[in-house]
Formats: structure tokens, sequence, C-alpha cells
């Protein structure tokens, strides 16, 4: 009896070692339950076993894969979020967010931390792709009507992904706190202000400032200050990705949930039989009976929709995915390289900057401020992202859904009305630029004449009139949609190349830089 305990404290401490020696790979049993990804078990057991894998439907289908159905923008716009979240963590580090030490510290990432200076180029220019990429993203959506049922919520969720892209994008620009930044932010807190325009010629300003409440809120100050830069830098670090984030999650799942990406009903019929190398989307094993649990009234997007013509996500769709993400690295790496995230004096508020000029993305709003403050920056913002929230929910058609440019008038429809688009645009400002406008032609007009009648909303007029004719030119909401959104996108175009390489010192017109005065 007293040999008991030894012999089974011996065989307690084999039993240890043995399992010290497995635990290996019982870590990887336990993380990775379902094995390799093999079988169509396994690889849906892959996807259902892992919580950042689980927001993709098990199986995809052969059109979500082809290159021209996406493009990859959605990948890419999330592959540069990701770059801009590493990339901030890092800088983090260095970075003190208060006026005394904050442009010293970018100084010291940018000449003393080793690859400090790589590191803060990729963070900007991975910031500037995600912007590119979710408006394009967005376009893609729009000209394949990705956005019809059930799909209006997601394009919703989509445009606050949109919103919160720039504005994640903005509050990092006043963090280096020089020259460049702080002008920027202060031309964006006029812009916030600009309803006082409207209300100091009612003169109600004293009574209702909307124009006051909004550049409180934004710089938590009067002027560009302390305030300011630990306001945006709250934002930046913390509230914005957040959002974004959450906003993120919620748009990928949609996408499932919502039956996957849109397609054509024919897509089957046009993409004719897998290839011989597609994995079958039916086998004999494993074998598994199901039973019906309830039958419910209501439809789902899945209903009518089988399994063929899908293939597994994975390896298909991650494979798909990885190739993105591959691809906006290597375009961020070499953007990092070739070009340097600028630099310039401390900020001063006593020497402005001449020009003064708004991140890219908002100058061609800043274009149609330099007429009328509150149209260019607030009314007509206001109305497209309003209009863009409306689109879901006036066009209830069906045709070319999941079509390129689809639709009635279709690649024509879409060509003509980008040249009317930019005969529009390029018209009114060679008038505007070369004539002056109502202030110069007239020093005494009231100012509400100024608001309602400018460069932007005379544009925006023509558009919306355009957009009309072709409602009835067509007899289709999705016409004339078609046509508005292809005109403002021209539009924002000619206004950004107008206000980034043609806007001189005072905002004054040049054809070159060349030509600006010379101090």
């Amino acid at each position: 009896m007293s040999d008991s305990p030894i012999k089974t404290s011996q065989s307690a401490l084999g039993r240890f070692w043995r399992n010290l020696a497995g635990a290996p790979r019982a870590v990887w049993r336990a993380a990775f339950r379902s094995g390799a990804p093999t079988t169509d078990r396994t690889r849906s057991q892959f996807v259902f076993n892992n919580i950042f894998l689980h927001i993709h439907a098990v199986r995809t289908h052969r059109w979500s894969l082809r290159w021209t159905t996406t493009m990859g923008l959605g990948i890419a716009a999330a592959a540069a979020f990701l770059i801009t979240v590493v990339t901030g963590i890092l800088l983090m580090f260095y970075y003190k967010p208060y006026p005394e030490a904050a442009y010293d510290s970018v100084k010291d990432i940018h000449f003393v931390v080793p690859t400090g200076r790589f590191i803060r180029n990729l963070h900007r220019w991975a910031a500037n792709v995600m912007v590119v990429t979710v408006i394009l993203h967005m376009a893609r959506a729009f000209y394949t009507a990705a956005y019809r049922r059930p799909r209006e919520f997601n394009w919703l969720i989509g445009l606050g992904l949109f919103a919160v892209t720039l504005g994640l994008s903005f509050t990092g620009y006043l963090l280096p706190w020089d020259q460049l930044a702080y002008w920027a932010i202060t031309i964006g807190a006029n812009i916030a202000q600009s309803p006082r325009e409207v209300t100091d010629a009612l003169g109600i300003t004293a009574y209702f400032d909307p124009g006051g409440f909004q550049r409180q809120l934004l710089l938590g100050s009067d002027v560009v200050g302390e305030e300011a830069l630990i306001r945006f830098y709250l934002l930046h670090v913390m509230i914005l990705p957040l959002a974004l984030s959450t906003l993120l999650a919620v748009h990928i799942w949609r996408v499932r949930k919502d039956g996957g990406l849109t397609r054509p009903a024919d897509a089957d019929r046009r993409l004719g039989p897998p290839p011989g190398d597609v994995y079958p989307v039916f086998t004999d094993a494993p074998m598994k009976t199901y039973h019906l649990a309830a039958v419910v009234r209501g439809r789902s997007p899945a209903v009518g929709k089988g399994p063929e013509n899908t293939v597994p996500s994975m390896p298909h769709l991650f494979y798909a995915e990885l190739a993105a993400l591959m691809v906006t690295v290597l375009v961020c790496l070499a953007l990092a390289i070739t070009w340097h995230a600028p630099l310039k004096e401390i900020a001063n508020p006593d020497v402005p900057e001449n020009p003064a000029k708004a991140p890219w993305y908002f100058l061609g709003l800043q274009e149609l401020v330099s007429y009328s403050a509150f149209m260019g920056g607030v009314g007509l913002p206001a109305i497209v992202l309003l209009g863009l929230g409306l689109i879901p929910f006036l066009d209830r058609e069906q045709e070319g859904t999941g079509e390129w440019f689809g639709g009635p008038g279709g690649k024509g429809l879409v060509a003509r009305s980008a040249i009317f688009g930019l005969a529009v645009v390029l018209l009114v400002e060679t008038v505007a630029i070369g004539f002056g406008w109502i202030r110069e032609w007239y020093p005494e007009a009231p100012q509400l004449l100024i608001t309602l009648l400018n460069p932007g909303t005379l544009i925006a007029a023509a558009y919306a009139l355009y957009s009309m004719w072709l409602v009835h030119r067509y007899d289709s909401v999705r016409s004339g949609a078609m046509g508005l959104f292809t005109c403002f996108l021209c539009g924002f175009i000619v206004l950004t190349i107008i206000g980034t390489y043609f806007r001189g010192p005072n905002w004054t017109f040049y054809w070159s830089m060349a030509d600006w005065p010379k101090h």
C-alpha cells in the first residue's frame, strides 16, 4: 500500500511530460479545430470557426470573383485603412499632441527617428489611397446599381463610411502643426461657420447662429489652438477609427446577409459551366441529412438561389482579397518611397499662407466657397449627400442590376452625361474666372442674391434639369440618376483640378505657378 502513491506520482509525471511535449500540437488543434481546409466540410468550418472570416459567406458566386465586378476597390479601401492604423500606432509612440511640442515631435519623426520619415510617408499616402478607393468604390456600387433592394441599408452604411473617411483624413491634417496644416484647418473652420453668411444677411445671427456653433464644436474655441489640436487628435486616433471599424464590420456583414455581391439575373448563363479545375459544388462525402425546422412568412435574399456556380470562399475569395491587399500595400510603399509627406514651417497665426488651401479632396468645395461660403461649403454638399441617400428609395427598377452602367441608356448615356457635365462646369468656371461674378458686376448686390445665384448653384441647377430631362427621355429614374451622378463626378474632378493647380495667391487664377507674383 505504501508504494501506490509513488506509482501514481510517477504515472502523473509521465503524463505531464507527454502533455507538455504535445502542447504545441494541442494548441494548434484548439485554434484550428477543423484541420486543413481540403474538403467542403473543412473549408466551411474554416470560415465558421474564425471570428474574422465568419462575416464572409461559406461559398462565393463565381461572378463576384471576376476582376471586372468590383476591381477589388472595397478590399483596397479596407487594406489602406489597416495600413493607416498600423503606421498611426507607430507614430503615436513619438508624437506629442500639444502645440508647444507637436511640430518638434513631427520633426523628430521626420529627421531623427529611424525609418520615421518612411512610416510617416506611408501613413499619409495610405490615407490618400483610402480616400480615392472609397470614392471609386462608391462609384462602382452606383454604376452597378448595387444600392437596390435588399441593399438599401448597406448603401447608407457606405455613405457613412465615406463621411467618416473624409473626417479621419481631415482631422489628421492638423496634427503636424505646420503652416500647411494650420491654415488648411482654418479654412475648414471658416466653412463650418459659413451659415453666418445667411444669418447675417437676415439679421438673426445674434439670436440664431448655427455657423458659430459649428465652428465652436469643431475647434473647441474661436481660434485654431490647443483645444482644436487635442480635439482633432482624439477624433483622429480614437473616436473616428472606432466608428469606421464598426461601420466597416456592419458593411461587410451586410454583403453576406443581403445575398452576396449584386449580379445580373442571368449571371449563371453568362458565366457558363465552371472549368474542370473548380472544386465541385456537390460531393458524395460527407453525407448529412436535413429536416425542415419551420415554415415562416417572408422572403430572404437567398430564396430561389442555389449553390450552383459558387465556389468555396476558402481559398478562392480569400486569395482574391489577399491579392487586392498586396497590390494596395505595393502602391502605398511605392508612393511612400517616391514622395515625402510635406512639412512646412511651424504654425504661425500671424503669417497666413497665401494661397491657403484645404486638403485636395476639399479643394473643389473651396473653389465654390470663393463665390459663396454657405452654398459651396454647406448647402450643395448637403444636397448631394441627401440625394445620394435617397437614390435607393427612388430607383425601384430592376433593369441593369449588377451590370456596369446597367439600365436604359447604358454606357452611351454615361458618356454623353460626362460630356455635358464637363461642358457645364468648364463654361461656368470660364465665365466666372474671366469676367467675375455678381459681386464684381454689382458691388451693392444683396448677399442673399450672391448666396442663391453663384457658379455652384448654377452648375447644380443645370445638372438637375439635365437629370429630369433624362428621366423623361428614357422614362426611367435610373437613367436620370446615372446622368446626375456622372455630372457631379465630372464637376468634382474639374473643380478639384482648378483648385489644386490653377489657383495661386489670393485665390487668383494662374495657368502656371511660374506666373505667380515674385516676392
